[in-house]
């Protein structure tokens, strides 16, 4: 065996760590330069992905802000359009108003059921022998003035029964959607088993296109028959989306919960003057029922106002300023939404 020396150990272990000393201390600024250089290295790498993923996210932002603007420059010049589109279609025209009843009244019919109304209120008063100017005047107001109050009346009517029944409608169109119909199949379904008269519109929009419409063009063509905002409102959803694309299900839902929203926002404004309302309309019947009261306990008091020169005077100034004040109430307590 050989034997073991523990001092040649020793030595030899201690030349190994010195040599590794030595070693160490003429290599550690080699190896702390690699180590910052790795570092920046790996600094560098990273700050170079942190700009891609800045740029990248700066480049989504862009690209959502320049999808914002279209869409936003598109709702401008569609509402141009259908403005101009307004204009053309002639909303104030009585044509248009007797096309809005829903009734299949022509003009000439309206003017011959006019004129019925005219001389049948005019056969009346002079049969009940009051004095011809007052008879005259009420033909005059019967032939003009009720024909076009009571189409006013049915327009309003209608454009309210419309405004109840629409959102159940674009409801019915999103579940439609949502189960894989088309949009036109969803509108021949409301044609066919919707409500009046939203069904009666949308008949006219599955003919329209029958005729060669787009689509856009058949819900903007709504606006002749019902000029409401709601409408508006749709008929932009329908442009845009043909546009620009997107979910359509969405894009109705959300206008059916707008629509429901402004019905609850109008109801609320409705009740809120109903009190404003009231208080109008007992200050302007007050004059006329205490001018009554005073007439039938003291004729002789009140009959100098139509009797005198001055009294006609009063009787005119006061009707204007009654006329003001109740014009001025109307607007206070009238809101549009």
């Amino acid at each position: 065996m050989f034997g073991f020396d523990l001092n040649l150990v020793l030595i030899v272990a201690l030349a190994a760590v010195s040599a590794a000393a030595v070693c160490y201390a003429l290599l550690f600024s080699q190896i702390e330069t690699h180590k910052k250089t790795s570092a920046r290295i790996s600094r560098v790498k990273s700050a170079e992905s942190d700009l891609s993923k800045v740029k990248a996210a700066r480049d989504r932002v862009q690209e959502l802000s320049k999808r914002r603007k279209s869409v936003q420059d598109s709702l401008k010049d569609l509402e141009k359009k259908q403005q101009e589109r307004s204009r053309k279609m002639g909303d104030g025209s009585l044509k248009s108003r007797l096309a809005q009843t829903g009734l299949p009244l022509t003009l000439g019919r309206f003017y011959m059921l006019s004129g019925a109304f005219g001389l049948f209120s005019l056969l009346i008063a002079l049969l009940a022998d009051v004095p011809l100017l007052a008879a005259v005047g009420a033909g005059f107001a019967s032939a003009f003035g009720l024909p076009r109050w009571i189409i006013r009346f049915l327009v309003k009517r209608r454009q309210k029964q419309f405004l109840n029944e629409f959102p159940n409608a674009l409801d019915v169109m999103v579940r439609s959607i949502r189960s894989g119909l088309p949009l036109n199949d969803a509108m021949r379904l409301i044609a066919s088993d919707g409500q009046e008269p939203v069904k009666t519109e949308f008949k006219r929009v599955i003919e329209s296109q029958q005729v060669g419409l787009s689509v856009p063009e058949a819900c903007v063509r709504m606006m002749q028959t019902m000029p409401l905002p709601e409408v508006n409102f749709f008929s932009i959803v329908i442009t845009i989306q043909g546009q620009a694309g997107g979910n359509l299900s969405e894009a109705l839902g959300n206008l059916a919960k707008v629509l429901r929203e402004r019905k609850k926002m109008k109801a609320k404004v409705q009740a809120l003057s109903m009190e404003a309302k009231a208080s109008a309309v007992i200050i302007g019947a007050l004059p006329f029922i205490v001018a009554l009261l005073v007439y039938l306990t003291s004729p002789e008091y009140m009959t100098i106002l139509f009797t005198d020169p001055r009294g006609h005077m009063i009787m005119l100034f006061s009707g204007v300023w009654m006329s003001i004040g109740i014009f001025v109430m109307r607007n206070m307590i009238n809101f549009d939404i």
